[in-house]
This record gives C-alpha cells, sequence and structure tokens, in this order.
C-alpha cells in the first residue's frame, strides 16, 4: 500500500509552499515520522514527517513552489 506526499496547509491564509529540501533521497526507506522534506511558507520554515513507513519516491523537484494539496511524492 502506497501513501502519498502532500503539501500541507501549514496557516489558515496559506494556498502555496516552497519545497525548499528534501531531506532523504529518492529510493531511500524511511520510518514514520521521519523528517522528509522543509517547507517554507510565508512565515516559516518547517520540517514534515512522514506519515507512513516505506520507500520514498519523490515527484516534485526542491526549489519550486506548490499548491496546497498538492502531491509532492509517494512512500511505496
Amino acid at each position: 500500500m502506497s501513501a502519498e506526499i502532500l503539501l500541507p496547509k501549514l496557516g489558515f491564509a496559506m494556498n502555496e509552499g516552497l519545497l525548499s529540501q528534501w531531506l532523504v533521497t529518492d529510493g531511500a526507506a524511511v520510518i514514520q515520522g521521519q523528517p522528509l522534506y522543509a517547507l517554507e511558507s510565508d512565515k516559516a520554515i518547517e520540517e514534515i514527517a512522514a506519515p507512513v513507513s516505506g520507500t520514498l519516491k519523490i515527484l516534485q523537484p526542491a526549489g519550486a513552489t506548490y499548491q496546497v494539496g498538492a502531491v509532492l511524492g509517494e512512500i511505496l
């Protein structure tokens, strides 16, 4: 079973965020709760954790801005 990694809404007015850095490489094993990527919004930079354990598949590159709810990757 796979889980999508979605760009979360960190604040009421947040509509998009900058995926500033992947903290895990594509194809690496991750553990639930492990920081996956750094998300930069207007007010802060926050590390977003893995929702489940498995193997990371990156679908969107770091350094770009994405809408809330965008699929950034999957954990297989």
